[in-house]
């Protein structure tokens, strides 16, 4: 979606996820690309992972370190290899846990580097075990496996990015891919603690399910400017500009939800299953919300009101977001790096 929020998720050549830019009937830019969508676009149906298969490829180094991947000459197997290098001392990762992951990734056939989240300019990447909108390689990957492991994961393309490969990565239809993973630990999906009041005149916020939030927008005028209120505070990292993010947030726009106890959203990361990552204060998202989130913290819900001329101005986004308007978000800022 152009700069709606951001662009996808990207790490060092390879986007894991599908952006979290939805509005709320599913109404998009149909003319961006999404590079990261899983492999149920593809026909071929994902196969059950197996913990060994000839030939296979050999991980070196320490966990919590950029791995070594060594490719076997020969064709690959065809199946769905996860398995265990080493076991963490963790809790074990269950279906739909939001989990810090670090990747190191190649090509089988070419040897293409496909990046790792080590790299200058990577971070740990928060993913939902099990979600369908992150690739197999990844999602399923994670279930079942300790906190503090590293995993090696043969993908074939069904569970990789399908028969439509991934252009921005060099990736082919055909091409298996090879990953080391660092399992982190489950975090969790939203910020916990006692919400603080909100004045009568701004919006009232109520966010505490693992759902959107409902926005209740007063029938007043909104403020002329920016506000961004912490209505949780947290007692984490430090958010900076040029560091990456990564948050749940719900979104609506002021005037047309005017005077109603549940604004209708135009946009929100539960909607996609996937928390959204952005870097901040860059540009990449609305200036609204590089001034509101930089120098907040992670553990924080943050109340944005964000005047139109630091939103979308004159530009409309649909229905639900006219032009000129003023937007209201709650944001949960779960990781920063």
């Amino acid at each position: 979606m152009r700069r709606r929020l951001a662009a996808l998720l990207i790490v060092p050549a390879l986007a894991l996820t599908a952006s979290a830019c939805g509005s709320d009937d599913d109404k998009g830019d149909k003319d961006k690309a999404d590079p990261s969508a899983s492999s149920s676009a593809s026909s071929a149906a994902v196969p059950k992972p197996v913990d060994s298969a000839s030939p296979m490829p050999e991980v070196k180094g320490d966990a919590g370190k950029q791995a070594t991947i060594e490719v076997p000459k020969g064709d690959p197997s065809g199946k769905f290899v996860v398995h265990a290098v080493s076991e963490g001392d963790g809790a074990v990762v269950k279906k739909d846990d939001l989990v810090s992951m670090n990747f190191t990734g190649k090509v089988w056939k070419s040897g293409k580097d496909l990046g790792s989240s080590y790299q200058e300019g990577g971070a740990p990447q928060l993913i939902t075990a099990g979600s369908e909108t992150v690739i197999p390689a990844f999602a399923q990957a994670l279930v079942g496996q300790k906190e503090g492991s590293r995993v090696l994961v043969v993908a074939p393309p069904a569970a990789g990015f399908g028969s439509q490969g991934n252009q921005q990565a060099g990736v082919s239809g055909t091409d298996t891919l090879v990953f080391a993973l660092d399992v982190g630990e489950v975090v969790p999906k939203k910020v916990e603690g006692k919400q603080a009041a909100i004045p009568s005149d701004l919006p009232q916020i109520k966010a505490d399910d693992e759902a959107p939030a409902t926005i209740s927008v007063p029938k007043n005028d909104p403020p002329a400017k920016l506000v961004d209120q912490v209505l949780i505070q947290g007692k984490g990292a430090e958010v900076k500009s040029g560091k990456s993010v990564t948050m749940q947030y719900s979104g609506a726009a002021w005037k047309i939800n005017e005077g109603k106890k549940k604004a209708t959203l135009f946009d929100s990361s539960w909607k996609s299953g996937q928390p959204f990552s952005t870097v901040i204060g860059q540009g990449q998202v609305i200036p609204g919300w590089d001034k509101g989130l930089v120098g907040k913290h992670v553990g924080d819900r943050v109340l944005l009101v964000i005047p139109a001329a630091q939103a979308y101005g004159d530009e409309a986004k649909g229905e639900e977001l006219p032009a000129k308007s003023t937007l209201v978000f709650v944001v949960d800022i779960l990781a920063t790096s």
